[in-house]
């Protein structure tokens, strides 16, 4: 089930900003045939290198590979029984070379805090279709966090607690038009680009462009800085 890994040089943050396709992923589930058809349903942008089924078997598996990204169920039998949030507790030497996206059916608001906390740049339900999976594990790869966007929320309640040099400034939210507010608070919360498009009834194109605007409108460089800033001000 396994390629033979291939010896690579850890990544640098500014190196994930722009991710080379295809993405190497591990795919850790302990059920042989939800793997078979994550696999079937991945795109070419996203390459399968390893599987692993146990917590054990994933800690072994992911640091002989050392892939761009993990999609590590939540849920996993062996270990200690910490399950996905073990792994990533076991693995923290490789944050910076390999990214950690939970993929899991929980949508549970104790599982999501617990393995964001542990380290994952993500947390996606198993409700997801393939092409958005896809564009998931490019994102986070890229850099971005990415949350099925009702799952934004236990992580805003979790962690969005505001500094105080962090206070609302209405200039900056004015400089959105009123389109550009909608789009930044949906892609803020987690939703995918094709998913704004349907909640707004335009193109991808245009949320691509809108989100353009808001980044550069904020001076931010990522949509994590944007859930960041729009959190802090309470806009979510």
């Amino acid at each position: 089930m396994t390629e033979p890994a291939t010896p690579r040089t850890p990544r640098t943050p500014d190196d994930a900003a722009v991710p080379d396709l295809p993405v190497d992923v591990v795919l850790v589930d302990d059920h042989l045939m939800f793997r078979a058809g994550v696999r079937a349903s991945l795109d070419e942008r996203v390459r399968v290198v390893a599987e692993a089924a146990t917590v054990d078997e994933a800690v072994e598996v992911i640091g002989a590979h050392v892939p761009r990204v993990v999609l590590l169920d939540v849920h996993l039998p062996g270990g200690a029984g910490g399950g996905g949030a073990e792994v990533l507790t076991r693995l923290a030497h490789l944050r910076g070379s390999t990214t950690f996206l939970a993929l899991s059916v929980s949508d549970a608001a104790q599982d999501v805090v617990a393995v964001i906390r542990a380290g994952a740049r993500g947390y996606v339900t198993k409700a997801i279709s393939g092409p958005d999976l896809s564009d998931a594990v490019v994102r986070v790869a890229g850099g971005d966090a990415v949350f099925s966007p009702r799952l934004a929320g236990f992580v805003l309640d979790a962690f969005g607690t505001a500094p105080a040099d962090l206070a609302v400034h209405d200039d900056e939210l004015d400089r959105l038009s009123a389109r550009e507010q909608e789009v930044m608070r949906l892609i803020a919360r987690g939703f995918s680009y094709r998913e704004v498009a349907s909640e707004l009834f335009i193109s991808i194109k245009t949320v691509e462009t809108h989100v353009s605007a808001v980044l550069r409108k904020l001076q931010l460089s990522s949509r994590h800085e944007l859930t960041r800033w729009a959190a802090a001000r309470r806009l979510l």
